[in-house]
């Protein structure tokens, strides 16, 4: 009898994951209708998990707290992200009628039940991040 490893046990069963989620989808339809695309593709954004993770963090954020803390974005980037992420239910948003204004980003339910998920990402990749640096390292000039 063939031993089966915990790598094998792992493709066995996301393959059997994928083909449950998506076996139902026509193979001769475009590629472009993916009934997952729209949500992940904001959901997954480097921009929107930096903003997802820091609100699960610090539980309440203005504006420039958020801007200071998710490096490098834009103001026109995170106002964008923002708004989409409000749209979508990850967040709510709360203006205090103030001089001058007040504005409050905080998740949802929705959006915690999210960082959940994504939190398990991170963890899988600080995990492999060694491995992955490796094979870069390993095949670099080769592409």
């Amino acid at each position: 009898m063939e031993t089966v490893t915990f790598t094998e046990n792992q493709k066995l069963r996301a393959t059997k994951k994928i083909k449950e989620m998506f076996g139902h989808i026509d193979p001769k339809a475009p590629p472009e209708i993916c009934p997952i695309r729209d949500v992940m593709a904001l959901a997954s954004d480097k921009w929107s998990m930096l903003i997802i993770i820091y609100l699960g963090y610090f539980p309440v954020l203005r504006f420039n707290q958020l801007k200071r803390r998710v490096y490098g974005i834009s103001n026109k980037v995170l106002s964008e992200r923002l708004k989409l992420l409000e749209r979508d239910g990850y967040l709510s948003r709360k203006v205090y009628a103030e001089v001058p204004i007040r504005v409050e980003y905080a998740l949802t339910d929705f959006g915690y039940s999210y960082l959940e998920k994504l939190l398990e990402l991170t963890e899988w990749a600080m995990r492999n991040s060694p491995e992955v640096l490796e094979n870069r390292q390993a095949r670099q000039g080769e592409l």
